[in-house]
């Protein structure tokens, strides 16, 4: 385990000196892409191999404890968040928003105890890595998306106005949010889907309306409702805007504190 933490750590200190590196660069007005670029790339790599250890030594994936679910899901974000990163350079600036997030995902697990978890043999199941996988790329799609619509919102209140001049205007952005955002649609309903076709694998029923379930469906009408909202009336790019940062906020609970707090999350005939 030492060697596993040893690595995590390092990668944390990669992905801090490129995230505060990014947010910088947008405060001074001074492009260091390809520097950020490489500090996070090195931290996922570094990151990966650590998740890799502990797979290989518990035997199964990294979710099922605190720890492991918050390790997992900072390298998943951030996977999501350097494709976009890499391939739309024009919303680089957006890590000045993405960053803290994933920092107060970082403090956290750094703070999480490391041991290990029960693996029920019930949850040995293809259905379930398909189902996390889902749920991954729909939590980092609506992440890239709350980056540009933090973009909206700090230009609306005057913070770092001139360090965004030469971003696309507000309408633009809000356009390719709201891409973002379908394409978590489409991952939230698989994630659902695909959840469902899991648990009754493993507990003997599609759905419970226990508190995981039941929040996550709450999350994807509000993802539905937004994009819906906007599409039918077409509200100004800061309403939109604020409604991305809702469903985020949302989905961040739902991810990281309905199943810890609730004192039978997600379980079943295990």
């Amino acid at each position: 385990m030492e060697r596993e933490l040893q690595i995590l750590w390092a990668a944390i200190v990669a992905y801090v000196l490129g995230g505060v590196l990014a947010i910088f660069g947008v405060a001074l007005g001074r492009r260091q892409g390809r520097v950020v670029l490489g500090l996070l790339l090195a931290g996922l790599a570094l990151h990966a191999a650590s998740l890799a250890l502990r797979w290989q030594r518990l035997e199964h994936g990294p979710f099922i404890t605190l720890f492991e679910i918050l390790s997992s899901n900072v390298w998943s974000l951030m996977l999501v968040f350097l494709v976009a990163y890499w391939r739309i350079p024009k919303i680089r600036p957006s890590a000045a928003v993405v960053m803290p997030v994933l920092f107060v995902l970082m403090g956290w697990l750094m703070l999480a105890h490391p041991g290990e978890g029960h693996f029920p043999p019930t949850y040995r199941t293809p259905w379930l890595f398909i189902h996390i996988g889902m749920a991954k790329v729909f939590l980092g799609a609506t992440l890239v998306a709350l980056g540009i619509a933090g973009i909206v919102l700090l230009r609306r209140f005057g913070i770092a106005k001139e360090r965004f001049a030469t971003l696309p205007d507000d309408r633009r952005l809000d356009e390719l949010a709201y891409r973002f955002m379908a394409l978590a649609l489409v991952f939230d309903t698989l994630m659902l889907i695909t959840g469902a076709i899991w648990a009754q694998d493993a507990w003997g029923r599609y759905w419970a309306w226990d508190p995981l379930e039941t929040w996550s469906f709450v999350t994807w009408l509000l993802l539905a409702f937004a994009i819906h909202l906007r599409l039918t009336y077409r509200p100004q790019p800061v309403r939109n805007a604020w409604m991305i940062v809702a469903v985020f906020v949302l989905a961040f609970l739902t991810f990281f504190g309905v199943p810890f707090v609730s004192e039978s999350p997600h379980k079943g005939a295990v």
